[in-house]
């Protein structure tokens, strides 16, 4: 089996552009790994690769969801097995790209046995969000399931409603349905994580955010709206989109607006670091000390290293 690899980190850590220089020079192809990326017409505020940057390596899993459809971590993994297969057919290396953590461990560990979605659940809460206020429904989840509750950043609809679904179905708390123990990583997978320290993270992470205002992030939201498209849909409980909205809501002035989102995503980074630090098996490169070059010749020698083993 050919070794897959990983290349992970937090947001604005350079994922992109080292896995498209490193798949160029094995002849890989790259699936996204990001839970937005996915979605069509979400192009600035997910930092999707530029089109020059999509001809010049084969990208799968970005744009290939309407505004409108529900996602999942059991739908993306089947999206990415269909991948793997395609790739690997044509000979071809898998490079896996980004930084959704439920996305990237569904890769190297089965997926625990949360119920499928019951329609009439999610239905019923819809109507006492829309009736009550999505906070009555996060205060149903701190009384049911305080640990979630506690670990989500701000009121996130679709995780709210997904939450109380579980728990009405089958009596548990959604987040004891994640494991906890220890990850053991297949011998085909070699996985990697890009480092920078914080204040370095930061400032890409500030430089990246401004980048996105002026490439025209208020008016890709203003435009969506425009379209019809609910601003509660799980696609647009986005960092960046979120706060945009509130913005053309007057809710938040405009300086606000640009510090809300850096606030917003330094936080989420900070999320993902925590999170893949729980990884013994994932080989960190400091991009502060490697140039390019020299991350992807330390990765192709860990590779080969770990096909070796393998």
């Amino acid at each position: 089996m050919e070794q897959r690899v990983i290349i992970a980190g937090p947001t604005a850590s350079g994922k992109s552009s080292l896995s498209i220089l490193l798949a160029e020079k094995t002849g890989s192809e790259i699936i996204s790994v990001d839970s937005r990326q996915c979605y069509k017409k979400l192009d600035i505020g997910t930092a999707k690769p530029a089109e020059e940057e999509l001809n010049r390596v084969p990208h799968h899993n970005i744009s290939v969801l309407d505004l409108t459809d529900q996602d999942s971590v059991a739908a993306f993994r089947e999206r990415a097995e269909s991948y793997v297969k395609e790739i690997e057919n044509h000979g071809k290396q898998v490079i896996f790209c980004g930084g959704s953590t439920l996305h990237l461990q569904s890769l190297i560990q089965p997926l625990d046995d949360i119920p499928s979605s019951d329609p009439q659940n999610i239905k019923q809460l819809r109507k006492k969000a829309d009736r009550e206020g999505l906070e009555t429904l996060y205060q149903d989840l701190e009384k049911v399931d305080p640990e979630y509750a506690k670990k989500m950043d701000g009121l996130n609809r679709q995780r709210i409603l997904r939450a109380l679904d579980v728990w009405i179905q089958s009596g548990k708390p959604f987040s004891s349905f994640h494991s906890e123990g220890n990850i053991e990583k297949p011998s085909h997978y070699s996985v990697f994580a890009l480092h920078h320290p914080r204040k370095i993270l930061h400032r890409r992470i500030s430089d990246r955010t401004d980048a996105m205002f002026e490439a025209g992030l208020i008016e890709e939201t203003k435009k969506l709206l425009n379209e019809g498209y609910n601003p509660s849909l799980q696609a647009l409980q986005t960092v960046g989109y979120k706060q945009v909205i509130q913005y053309l809501n007057s809710e938040i002035s405009k300086s606000q607006l640009i510090e809300k989102t850096k606030t917003a995503t330094r936080r989420y980074a900070k999320r993902q670091i925590t999170w893949l630090r729980r990884w013994p098996f994932l080989k960190w490169i400091d991009m502060d000390e490697k140039t390019e070059k020299e991350a992807i010749r330390y990765i192709q020698h860990q590779v080969a290293a770990d096909r070796q083993k393998g």
